[in-house]
């Protein structure tokens, strides 16, 4: 008798990817991707590693797959830009063993610096997308791409979005069934890609696409649901779930290959509905494809947005002209992002304020810097650019210009590709200070290990990575460790090697204070008769203190984590460390 379990959407996939015989996986953690390799991490069965890179994670999949065996990779819609470079080849190779990358959308970018549609992607890199609307098709598209993978000599992307990753459906859980590897014979002419080889295999790729596009139409995850004729609906993923709830009687055509498009099911569809809706988050992927094969009544981005997420009360809004009475945001206090409490991020950050310097920022928990009351972080583009920013400006202004500026970037920020970047500093004979802010985890999607951490995905103890012997090694004379909350020495070696004429690397090591196993021994308490009513401690902004009407400082001793960076801050010692409990 089969199993039934409640997954999320990310769980499922991993699910799908275990029933369906993977047995390598790699990845890079990104919200709201994460889950999926860390569920396929339980799986004793399925190698699972995090790789330093989306990039490093597409090639390990790549090269499982040219061995004969089925292989997956995973990241959020910007790290597929990562791994562009060997994705774009691997549809020119084709596979082996079957290879499906799960690539997670971030609709309203609730943790994400851009919005992005991974179908965009997969169309200029001829790479065929399917893509579930709930968690139980998540499992089985999972394994139908694996068969696409293998039917059609290509990889697959499985698209999945934060809504449907972070929901939870139930799912039946079946038995794993793993093909037989498929024998290694040596094919220079399908696996180089030399340009002469390249040429050839462009041909193939031109002719896969075709006959996948002629073939979606009796795909059975494409499918026309005919209710009333009156109103129908193209749509694809969790936007299918917004249709069926808002306009239940409405026909729908749900696809689940999102690309290449059924072109003949799509035009019998539009054939026998009066009024055609084209329903799909983010880019007019499907509309401008289905408009330009003529089938003109189709309305879509003039009346639905091209931005942020989509949901049952936006349809409708814009369909049935219901205007929604509810607004559950109306009254609630705003709650901005802020640090945790005993952050040692906010440490640096304090002391790079107090000397008035500016922060060319990167991806993670520390682009909160650049919001009030700390502010120091000017910029954020991608992972690993604060250090190549920092090195632009250097070369466009000059070395003066960069004394008052720093780089700074988490430590798994700095394996996944800040690495390359200091490299080139040193190469190019840069000047500048970049300040790798070690907190001994990716802190920001839920703390996953790393390189430098010294464990693996599957748990394993395994060599740590020594951040500062690796800048070191470069040539790098002032590498120079510092404990992250000692605000005084922090200051001190700010100071002395901004500067510098050369190169220099600080390295602010404390743990994140949510890690597990951290242990808080003490708590911050304030000395009423002592305060001032300075607020000098608040500047950081640590959100367990608090000023008490009559100007006093109060810290709710639940929140704090006793880092001591307000008892820092205060020059008339009216903070004290005592013993938790005391």
């Amino acid at each position: 008798m089969s199993e039934k379990r409640i997954l999320l959407g990310n769980e499922a996939i991993a699910r799908g990817a275990y029933e369906a015989g993977v047995k390598v996986s790699a990845a890079y953690p990104g919200t709201p991707s994460t889950e999926v390799s860390e569920a396929l991490a339980k799986y004793d069965e399925v190698y699972a590693e995090w790789a330093p890179n989306e990039k490093v994670a597409t090639e390990v999949a790549i090269g499982a797959s040219i061995s004969g065996v089925r292989s997956m990779c995973a990241m959020k819609h910007v790290g597929l830009n990562v791994a562009a470079d060997p994705l774009y080849t691997a549809a020119y190779t084709g596979v082996r063993g079957g290879m499906v990358l799960v690539v997670a959308d971030d609709p309203g970018m609730y943790s994400s610096q851009n919005e992005q549609d991974t179908r965009m992607v997969a169309r200029a890199a001829m790479v065929p997308v399917v893509e579930p609307s709930d968690s139980s098709e998540a499992k089985e598209f999972m394994k139908y791409a694996f068969e696409l993978s293998e039917q059609y000599d290509t990889p697959v992307i499985l698209r999945t979005t934060t809504r449907l990753s972070h929901s939870q459906g139930l799912v039946e859980l079946e038995e794993r069934k793993v093909p037989d590897d498929v024998p290694y014979e040596r094919d220079a002419a399908k696996y180089v890609m030399m340009p002469g080889n390249a040429i050839k295999r462009h041909l193939v790729v031109e002719a896969r696409m075709k006959k996948m596009a002629e073939d979606a139409s009796s795909m059975p995850i494409n499918r026309a649901e005919y209710r009333d004729l009156s109103v129908g609906f193209i749509t694809s993923g969790i936007a299918y779930q917004y249709v069926r709830e808002a306009m239940p009687e409405a026909s729908v055509l749900k696809l689940g290959l999102v690309n290449p498009l059924p072109k003949k099911l799509i035009e019998e569809f539009a054939a026998k509905v009066d009024r055609l809706y084209i329903f799909e988050e983010l880019e007019p992927v499907i509309e401008e494809q289905v408009k330009a094969w003529g089938i003109s009544k189709a309305v879509g981005k003039e009346i639905f947005t091209i931005q942020g997420e989509y949901s049952a009360n936006l349809l409708r809004e814009r369909v049935l002209g219901e205007k929604q009475d509810f607004h559950p945001e109306e009254g609630v206090p705003a709650r901005p992002p802020i640090l945790c409490p005993g952050c040692p991020h906010r440490s640096v950050f304090t002391a790079l304020k107090r000397l008035k310097i500016r922060a060319a920022g990167d991806i993670g928990c520390y682009t909160l810097g650049a919001v009030a009351p700390l502010g120091v972080i000017d910029t954020t583009i991608c992972m690993g650019a604060s250090i190549s920013t920092l090195h632009g400006m250097e070369k466009a202004k000059g070395k003066d210009y960069i004394k008052n500026w720093v780089a700074v970037i988490g430590d798994s920020t700095f394996m996944h590709t800040g690495l390359n970047s200091l490299v080139n500093m040193v190469y190019n004979q840069a000047t500048g200070t970049v300040i790798i802010l070690d907190n001994s985890t990716t802190g920001m999607t839920g703390h996953q290990d790393h390189a430098a951490t010294g464990k693996t995905l599957k748990g394993e103890e395994v060599p740590m990575v020594s951040i500062p012997n690796l800048c070191r090694s470069l040539g790098i004379s002032h590498v120079t460790e510092v404990n992250a909350f000692d605000q005084a020495e922090l200051e001190k070696v700010i100071r002395e090697e901004t500067q510098r004429e050369e190169l220099s690397v600080i390295i602010a090591e404390a743990p994140c204070a949510l890690l597990k196993g951290i242990k808080f021994p003490n708590k911050c308490r304030p000395d009423t008769e002592k305060c001032k009513k300075c607020g000098a401690c608040l500047k950081p902004g640590c959100p367990a203190l608090t000023r008490k009407e009559d100007g006093t400082i109060a810290i709710d001793e639940t929140m704090c984590n006793g880092c001591g960076l307000c008892m820092q801050l205060c020059k008339f010692d009216a903070i004290k460390l005592v013993k938790a409990g005391e």
